[in-house]
């Protein structure tokens, strides 16, 4: 990984967007908007699995950059220094 790579790890239930791939390798994307936006370039259609229509992240999907869950960050605006990943997890539910 370079400097300026960001590796976004896809959960399973996403995979059918990324060809299968479980990462996902973005560049030059300075924090998760523009992680997201590039994904989205690569694997069109994932964005609107983990944002919103109003462009928020959706509740039951949980994004970490580093160990650091981003709504207890900066949300989308979370800086995403290269080297960094970023897990994408949707919340398990059950009973």
């Amino acid at each position: 990984m370079s400097e300026a790579e960001v590796v976004v790890r896809v959960p399973t239930i996403l995979r059918t967007y990324t060809g299968g791939a479980a990462e996902v390798t973005v560049v030059d994307a300075a924090n998760l908007a523009e992680v997201l936006d590039e994904l989205d370039r690569q694997a069109p259609g994932i964005k609107g699995r983990i944002l919103d229509d109003a462009g928020a992240l959706r509740r039951f999907v949980n994004v970490y950059v580093g160990d650091e869950d981003v709504r207890f960050a900066d949300g989308l605006k979370t800086v995403t220094p290269g080297g960094t990943h970023v897990s994408i997890i949707p919340a398990v539910a059950g009973g």
